[in-house]
C-alpha cells in the first residue's frame, strides 16, 4: 500500500511555528512514501516567506521524505503588479521547485502535479490546453496497475468552502480538464484552496467528471481558518482501494480524527459501507 501525506495551504507568513513543527513530527511518525503539497506555500509570495517554506521543505527532505508540490494563488505576488504579470512564479521556482508540473512515480501510484495559479484570475484557478495534453500524455505512459493521482491547488469542482451552503468556484476551463481526467483514467484528484477537508465522488459532483475520487485538504499550518481546525490527510492507496484519515490539530499534536475507506468497483468509487461517497452538489 502506497502512503501519501497530503498537505495544503501552508501560508508561510501567516503560519504558526508550533503547527509547522507538529506537521514535521507527525510526518516522521506516519512514514509516507511521498508528501504532496497542493499549493499556497506562502501568504503573499514574498522572498522571506518563500525562504521559510524552503527551510521547511529542506527539513523534510533531510529526514528522507520525498516531496511533490504545486503552486497556489497565494504563491503569485498580489501587490507587486510588475512581478505579478512579468514573472509571477519566479520566486516559487527558485525556492520550491523549478518544475510547475512535477511527476513522481511510486511502485503503487503515479502522481502528477499541475499548476492552476494564474496572474489574471487573482484567487481562482485555470488550466490550459497544453496542460490538458500533458495530463493525457503523462498518464498514458504509466503502468495500468498503478493508481493515477492528479494534484492541483484549485479544486476541479465547486466544493463546499465552509459548513454552510457556500461553494467555491470550479476551476476555469473545467470541461477541458474533465475530458483529460476521464481519458487518462485518473483515480484520485487532490486539491486544497478552500481550507476544508472533505472527500467526494467526482461523478456525483458534475456531469462528465469521470470516475475519480476527489479529496480536498484543509490548511495544515495557517492561522487563517474556515470553521474547522488545522488538518492534513493521510491517504493510503492500493489499486482499487483508498483509506483516507484526516490528521487534525487538537491543540498539542496532529492526531487521526476521521477515517474512511473507499473501494472501486467497475470503475466506480463507494465507501466501504456501500454508501455513496457524497451527494450531488
Amino acid at each position: 500500500m502506497t502512503r501519501l501525506v497530503h498537505l495544503s495551504d501552508l501560508h508561510f507568513g501567516a503560519h504558526d511555528e508550533l503547527l509547522v513543527a507538529a506537521v514535521e513530527r507527525r510526518a516522521d511518525e506516519l512514514k509516507p512514501d511521498l508528501i504532496v503539497i497542493s499549493g499556497d506555500f506562502t501568504q503573499r509570495a514574498r522572498t522571506d516567506q518563500f525562504g521559510q517554506a524552503c527551510e521547511f521543505l529542506g527539513r523534510l527532505k533531510t529526514k528522507g521524505h520525498e516531496v511533490l508540490g504545486v503552486p497556489g494563488n497565494h504563491d503569485v505576488p498580489l501587490y507587486d503588479v510588475l512581478r505579478r504579470f512579468l514573472s509571477p512564479l519566479t520566486r516559487y521556482r527558485r525556492f520550491i521547485d523549478d518544475s510547475l508540473c512535477p511527476f513522481h512515480e511510486l511502485p503503487g501510484a503515479a502522481v502528477l502535479g499541475i499548476n492552476t495559479a494564474r496572474s489574471l484570475t487573482f484567487k481562482d484557478g485555470r488550466i490550459n490546453r497544453a496542460q490538458v495534453d500533458f495530463i493525457r500524455d503523462t498518464f498514458a505512459r504509466t503502468r495500468d496497475n498503478v493508481a493515477k493521482i492528479l494534484v492541483t491547488h484549485h479544486p476541479m469542482f465547486a466544493l463546499p468552502v465552509g459548513h454552510g451552503p457556500e461553494l467555491g468556484k470550479a476551476i476555469g476551463r473545467q470541461e477541458l480538464a474533465l475530458g483529460a481526467i476521464a481519458d487518462a483514467g485518473v483515480d484520485l484528484l487532490l486539491a486544497g484552496h478552500n481550507h476544508r477537508a472533505s472527500s467526494h465522488h467526482a461523478s456525483e459532483l458534475v456531469t462528465g467528471a469521470g470516475e475519480a475520487l476527489v479529496i480536498q485538504a484543509g490548511t495544515a499550518t495557517s492561522t487563517r481558518l474556515r470553521d474547522e481546525e488545522q488538518s492534513f490527510n493521510l491517504i493510503e492507496v492500493e489499486r482499487g482501494e483508498v483509506m483516507l484519515t484526516v490528521q487534525a490539530w487538537n491543540g498539542d499534536a496532529f492526531v487521526a480524527r476521521d477515517a474512511g475507506r473507499f473501494v472501486q468497483t467497475d470503475k466506480k468509487w463507494e465507501s466501504a459501507t456501500g454508501e455513496k461517497v457524497a451527494e450531488a452538489t
